[in-house]
């Protein structure tokens, strides 16, 4: 499923589905972490809340969950970010996936299903979300033989470290007491120890904060990930005798999620809609053959740069489709269109532009929604329908607003940059 929450109203559909038709002879389980509140309800719910035992009725705990399940008093394992790799479970023959797979990670879900026994069927998955071209080239580097196309440079980490060294954005002696901290052995450790292990990278963040520029600030958290990242694999084939490397990858991987994130240019639209229905149509059914093509080869850690990755643009097209989707509209082309208008007025103002290369994208939005009002109202006559929705429902106005304004706000900056 693609969210915790999903397996939560998976599990309460299969149940009801289940006691509807009479069934005794199918039973699930579900597997998510921590505690899921369901908004709509407010019921919380865990995994062992869930899961009871068939035969003695008790909750079945995270730890019992894969022996019971290969049971025969289990037949489905609805799955939330769990089980995804190192599952072996060589009873599993199907897989629903409802959730967007890529890469490694296509791989690795999917071959669960691998495992053989005798007498088992031919595995099979029923896939909702995913095209089979982007399976077919998740599979297709491994298949039959796997080639690397370039070789990770061990003198990498030596150089990344003495670079980050040089960088004074930490200091050793806080390295090394994180180190001794964070390697006690079991019987030693205490509860105030993650207390002191956060005392020891603080001082490493504020430094961070401190730096000249975005650019040197940039610049380490590049590096600093891609040390980890290295070492992270060459550490599982070269046996590295100094232990200060090992030291650093434990520093920096701790560290890595305390520095601050980046300001995010792409427009995430499950933060501002929310899907409520969808329909299930069978879009292809058969195997995916991977004999066909080259592969192109795996890759491993090679090199760190600092260069951004280039973000996509959401087109107004898209905005369209979260509006007729949230709110049961018909807008059409011709309304996309009216978006497209008050999207060249907007960057075409000075005012707008100067606020927008003087600001981030949230004060920007405040700066502007004023403005973009006064857009809308003048050209009314061209669109009442939308313009109308927009000025009387603050709802409506809310999701398209934040959409509108982003986009306004990359077409600026993609002039001027």
């Amino acid at each position: 499923t693609q969210s915790r929450l999903q397996a939560v109203r998976y599990m309460e559909a299969f149940l009801e589905y289940i006691r509807e038709q009479g069934y005794d002879d199918v039973r699930p389980l579900v597997a998510f972490s921590g505690t899921v509140k369901d908004p709509n309800t407010g019921f919380e719910f865990t995994e062992p809340g869930m899961n009871t035992d068939v035969v003695t009725g008790q909750p079945i705990s995270e730890k019992q969950l894969a022996s019971r399940f290969n049971s025969p008093d289990y037949q489905v394992l609805l799955v939330a970010n769990k089980y995804q790799t190192g599952f072996d479970q060589p009873l599993l023959l199907a897989m629903y996936v409802d959730k967007r797979l890529d890469g490694v990670q296509a791989v690795q879900t999917l071959s669960r299903l691998n495992r053989k026994i005798p007498g088992k069927e031919t595995p099979f998955v029923i896939d909702f979300a995913n095209k089979s071209e982007d399976i077919y080239k998740a599979f297709k580097p491994y298949f039959d033989s796997t080639s690397l196309q370039e070789e990770s440079d061990p003198a990498a980490l030596e150089r990344l470290k003495h670079e980050l060294d040089a960088a004074q954005v930490y200091f050793w002696e806080e390295v090394v007491g994180f180190s001794n901290i964070f390697y006690k052995q079991a019987y030693q450790q205490r509860s105030s120890d993650h207390a002191a292990m956060q005392g020891f990278l603080q001082p490493s963040v504020d430094r961070f904060v401190k730096l000249d520029s975005e650019d040197k600030q940039t610049e380490f958290k590049d590096k600093l990930k891609g040390y980890v990242n290295v070492y992270s694999f060459l550490s599982q084939i070269l046996p590295y005798a100094d232990p200060d490397l090992e030291r650093l990858y434990s520093f920096g991987r701790a560290l890595l999620p305390h520095l601050p994130r980046d300001q995010d240019p792409l427009l995430h639209f499950t933060d501002e809609v929310a899907l409520e229905y969808y329909r299930l149509r069978r879009s292809q059914a058969g195997s995916i053959d991977l004999t066909d093509g080259e592969a192109d080869g795996v890759r491993s850690p090679t090199a760190v740069g600092t260069s951004q990755a280039k973000e996509p643009e959401t087109p107004l097209s898209e905005v369209i489709v979260a509006l007729n989707k949230k709110f049961a509209t018909d807008f059409t082309e011709a309304d996309r269109l009216f978006f497209e208008q008050i999207r060249e007025m907007a960057t075409s103002d000075k005012q707008i532009q100067q606020t927008a290369l003087a600001n981030p994208l949230d004060r920007f939005q405040l700066g502007i929604r004023k403005l973009l009002e006064e857009m809308m109202v003048a050209r009314m006559a061209k669109n009442d329908k939308i313009v109308t929705r927009y000025m009387d429902d603050a709802e409506f106005q809310n999701t398209a607003f934040p959409l509108l304004a982003r986009s306004i706000f990359e077409a600026i900056h993609k002039d001027k940059g």
